[in-house]
């Protein structure tokens, strides 16, 4: 048992770390590419979108709840609020909806 969870620790660290390393190998020089760095700095938020949007939509178990509280976050997040407050105001929306729509 051990063995298998320090080979999975090893395995998860070297593909951690090789997508971080391989580009700074490959790419010595500055990326003087307007498009190209636009597309590598929005890459992460991206990601990151993509994974958490699903949790998003099954986190209360009543997708509408869930995407009426996910629409309040993209709101508030939009104009500019903090990311507490964001992120109460996500969950009073969701709890709220979670009462009045009866799923």
């Amino acid at each position: 048992m051990t063995s298998y969870l320090l080979t999975t620790v090893l395995v998860m660290a070297v593909m951690t770390y090789l997508p971080r390393m391989l580009p700074l190998t490959f790419f010595k020089k500055e990326i003087h590419s307007r498009f190209i760095r636009s597309l590598l700095y929005y890459v992460p938020y991206a990601v990151l979108s993509a994974l958490t949007f699903p949790s998003i939509l099954y986190a209360t178990g009543n997708i509408a709840s869930a995407l009426i509280g996910g629409l309040a976050g993209i709101y508030f997040a939009y104009r500019q609020k903090g990311l507490v407050f964001v992120a109460c105001m996500t969950v009073i929306c969701s709890f709220i909806a979670q009462i009045v729509i009866p799923f």
